[in-house]
């Protein structure tokens, strides 16, 4: 299905002058200005390392994967709501107002029909891409899709026009009529679930959405900076797409979950919580909308906002949450107020205090996780750059204390010394060959250790544990099989954790011998530690788990149902699978790396010193001259060991300002919440 070309996208003014509007912009503005100053260190750092020669291979891939994790840093927000409850209203709101108009479509009844992330990729053409509900026919994951452009209609944005983003968005509310028979092919209807499936006409047609996930390409001053918003709409919608609850929402930084403050907590809201949210209460918001329609022209303000107030209650008591994580407000009104400039509107609304606690609940945990990812990596790359200069200025010591000592001697001693040299460096290539077994043996451990974390097995893992399930009684045993898996899953993670301690025992007794022997300046760094990839496997067992219980016995009998979720199980256990298999192979590496270095230092060192002592053989007057270029580079390495401390020290500053900024930053909107 080919798009056609629409017409224009939003005008914004540059990013460094614009206005941010909303308390949750202006703090990630603050927040973008923080990451980008960080990554400006960080290429101090860099150019530091040239300069100096540092060439550690692990050391600066280390870096260059920071640097680039800092650009390619998202925040990710989803709101999640049954219909008409004004979640795409809010997003106009807190994100969209300086817009000046609807970004996403909000109206009464049925607005948005499939899910909707809004980002920015400056790689990819600004517009709205939409993936045919048809792709739901083949057996092939949405991350399948995202790779695959020719699958998707494209609606490219003319800059003429600016309303044409809400105008494009408009398209994910289409909906077409079908056959029963075709929707519960795309899973969109089941007989068990009459409750939760789309109305039938006379003719016994149901109306399901044209599109099955939209992906809307804006560059917005947010957007721009990372932010990823997604809208996800309605049970329909989640029940129906379990790739939504099992990959795109675990993903999620924070979880908005909207309800009606007209309607209250109705029972496809308290299914949604329950069933797809309630396992992720400490990363999720709840937000009472539409305080406005309770507002009673017959009513005091003091009763009116009383009646908020115990509707808010309510809500926190039906959904098991801490009141204060409940929020009353009016989406629209707020809307409305800032696209007027009407302060007083923008206040009753009460946005303002929910966009505080969204940022501050948010921003802080982001910036000093990435403010300890700088630090760790920092203190890393700094001790191993100054072992680096050390070793140097070790061996310039070393020369400088041999030719000093030739003044003033014959060519008999100037000849013997050479000889020492040679001797010593005959004596050290002799160490090689334990080196090599050294390394060999590593990378034999190493292979065990990534043994017992294949891609096969871990398949081998899951088709087990479905099996367990196909033989339950109507799959009654699918929570204790599922988590039978997990335990399993841990027990391979803790038994690689054992080998890499011996692994690390064997290296530092090893390299303790080394050292004393021959001088080498081997240091071990400790291991990968799996913890917090157990941690995860956890995290996964406790999401997952909530959908294989009772309640999810009728789905469990559906081949479909089954097959995706062994698909969802791959795709979000293979990622812990690979983080934990990148963390020794890389520890693997920077061993291997290290020890290499070292004999390539060595080796270094004492061809300077045969050079040295062979020129000032060749003539008297060169001793001096040599001593006094040892003597400069010497002084130079001594700047350069002050420069990468006070670039190093610059650096850690920045990074562990995080958690100081952040404390400040949630009294001040904790203050402008109150006022």
């Amino acid at each position: 299905m080919a798009g056609a070309p629409l017409a224009g996208v939003i005008q914004y003014p540059p990013l460094e002058i614009r206005s941010m509007t909303s308390a949750f912009a202006g703090r990630f503005d603050d927040f973008s200005h923080w990451r980008a100053g960080l990554g400006e260190r960080l290429d101090e750092l860099s150019a530091c390392l040239a300069d100096i020669g540092f060439d550690d291979r692990p050391s600066c891939a280390r870096l260059a994967a920071l640097r680039e994790r800092l650009d390619a840093d998202k925040l990710i927000v989803a709101f999640v709501a049954e219909f008409s409850r004004g979640k795409s209203e809010l997003i106009n709101a807190i994100f969209f107002a300086d817009a000046g108009t609807r970004v996403l479509p909000a109206a009464p009844g049925r607005t948005t029909m499939c899910p909707v992330e809004l980002a920015w990729d400056p790689h990819q053409p600004e517009g709205l891409s939409l993936l045919p509900m048809g792709t739901r026919l083949e057996d092939v994951s949405l991350t399948h899709w995202r790779d695959r452009r020719d699958a998707w209609t494209h609606l490219l944005l003319d800059k003429s026009e600016p309303e044409s983003l809400s105008l494009a968005l408009r398209q994910v509310t289409a909906t077409r009529q079908t056959t029963i028979h075709e929707a519960q092919a795309l899973g969109l209807w089941h007989e068990s679930n009459g409750d939760h499936n789309a109305a039938t006409d006379q003719v016994e047609s149901v109306e399901v959405p044209v599109w099955r996930h939209a992906m809307i390409n804006h560059p917005h001053p947010l957007l721009r900076q990372g932010l990823v918003v997604l809208d996800t709409p309605g049970l329909n919608a989640l029940g129906a797409e379990p790739e939504l609850t099992l990959g795109l929402l675990p993903l999620a930084h924070a979880t908005v979950f909207i309800v009606g403050a007209d309607t209250g907590v109705t029972q496809s809201d308290l299914t949604i919580w329950r069933d797809h949210l309630g396992a992720r209460q400490g990363l999720a918001f709840v937000v009472l909308n539409k305080i406005d329609a309770l507002r009673d022209p017959l009513a005091t303000p003091e009763q009116v906002d009383a009646q908020i107030e115990a509707q808010r209650r309510s809500t926190a008591r039906i959904l098991g949450v801490p009141p204060e994580r409940v929020f009353a407000l009016s989406a629209r009104q707020g809307l409305v107020a800032r696209i007027e400039g009407d302060a007083q509107g923008l206040s009753e609304s009460r946005l303002i205090e929910f966009e505080a606690a969204l940022s501050v609940g948010l921003l802080p945990q982001r910036r000093q996780l990435l403010g300890r990812l700088i630090e760790d990596a920092a203190q890393h790359i700094h001790h191993r750059a100054v072992r680096h200069i050390g070793e140097a200025l070790r061996q310039q010591a070393e020369q400088l204390l041999e030719l000093r000592g030739l003044r003033g001697q014959s060519s008999a001693k100037l000849t013997m010394l050479m000889k020492r040299v040679s001797g010593e460096a005959m004596e050290f290539e002799q160490c090689h060959a334990r080196l090599t077994a050294l390394r060999a043996m590593h990378a034999r451990q190493g292979e065990l250790a990534l043994a017992q974390l294949s891609y096969d097995d871990l398949e081998e893992e899951i088709d087990l544990m479905l099996a367990e399930i196909q033989a339950s009684v109507l799959r009654l045993g699918a929570r204790k099989a599922f988590v039978a898996l997990c335990e399993r899953l841990r027990e391979r993670l803790l038994r690689v954790q054992t080998q890499l301690h011996d692994t690390q025992d064997m290296l530092g007794g090893t390299f303790g011998l080394l050292n004393a022997q021959f001088g080498f300046g081997l240091a071990l760094k400790t291991g990968p530690n799996m913890t917090g990839f157990i941690e995860e496997i956890s995290l996964i067992e406790r999401l997952y788990a909530q959908y294989l219980g009772l309640g999810d016995v009728l789905r469990l009998t559906r081949p479909r149902f089954t097959e995706q979720l062994r698909r969802m199980l791959v795709e979000r256990i293979s990622v812990v699978w690979d983080g934990s298999r990148n963390a020794i192979e890389g520890w693997n590496r920077e061993v291997a790396s290290h020890i290499d270095a070292q004999l390539v230092e060595r080796r270094r060192g004492f061809q300077k010193r045969a050079e040295s002592l062979s020129r000032v053989r060749g003539a008297a007057d060169q001793l001096e001259l040599r001593i006094a270029e040892i003597e400069q580079q010497e002084r130079q390495l001594r700047q350069q060991l002050e420069q990468l401390g006070a670039i190093n020290q610059s650096l850690l500053r920045a990074a562990c300002d995080a958690v100081d900024v952040s404390a400040s930053m949630g009294s001040a909107d904790a203050r402008r919440a109150r006022a």
